[in-house]
């Protein structure tokens, strides 16, 4: 009768060299991805307020705010104006022509289409009722915001306001709380809209064309 057979019990580990290994190659990849994720915040910001200035667009095509029998109907456009002072953005159309954004009576902001919360904040601190996505600095870190080629006149009341405004043929207006019936508030340039972040790598930049409203990020065409 032959004898049991002895086997090797002894199993295979990591020696101390290849650990080390390991965990040099996970510390490569790790700072190899933290630049990723500062880009990712970055288009992060680029998607949701490029999709905002489409959204004002959109709705202005479909609401024909044009009327003839009102010198200053320009007012009623929808616009997005944006706040460098509370770092949000807002989308509404003037329905009154009093300039203020009115959330008592006359419902002037927009709806999230998602989430059906409004659209507009008066100050920098989210309430209930409001959409998170408006709220530019707390969300990406955005501290300053920039327009060229669309300012609004200098001298009128509202030379200093961020905004665009669209009509029913998806065309990009200027400074139309102050419009009359003239088509002097028309975007005549392509219009560059520059945000700043520290949190940012380089600038976010999105264009918005001249005639046809189109809007992207710059570097991204296809956007």
């Amino acid at each position: 009768m032959t004898s049991p057979k002895h086997f090797n019990l002894k199993k295979p580990a990591f020696t101390m060299i290849e650990l080390i290994f390991v965990i040099i190659v996970l510390g490569i990849l790790a700072a190899l991805a933290m630049p990723r994720l500062e880009r990712d915040l970055r288009q992060e910001a680029g998607d949701n307020i490029l999709s905002a200035i489409r959204y004002t667009q959109h709705l202005a095509l479909n609401d024909d705010k044009h009327d003839r029998a009102v010198s200053n109907w320009q007012r009623k456009l929808w616009q997005i104006r944006f706040s460098v002072a509370n770092g949000v953005y807002s989308i509404w159309s003037d329905t009154n022509m009093q300039g203020n954004i009115d959330t008592v009576g006359t419902m002037e902001p927009a709806l999230d289409p998602l989430t059906g919360k409004m659209l507009h904040s008066a100050n920098a601190i989210q309430d209930a009722n409001e959409s998170p996505d408006i709220f530019l600095r707390d969300k990406y870190g955005i501290t300053n915001i920039a327009f060229a080629g669309c300012a609004n006149p200098p001298g009128t009341a509202q030379a200093a306001a961020l905004s665009i405004a669209f009509d029913n043929f998806g065309r990009p207006f200027r400074g139309v709380s102050t419009a009359n019936n003239m088509y002097n508030r028309y975007v005549v340039n392509n219009c560059t809209l520059t945000f700043t972040s520290a949190e940012f790598q380089t600038n976010l930049v999105i264009q918005i064309n001249t005639e046809t409203g189109y809007a992207f990020i710059v570097g991204q065409p296809n956007s």
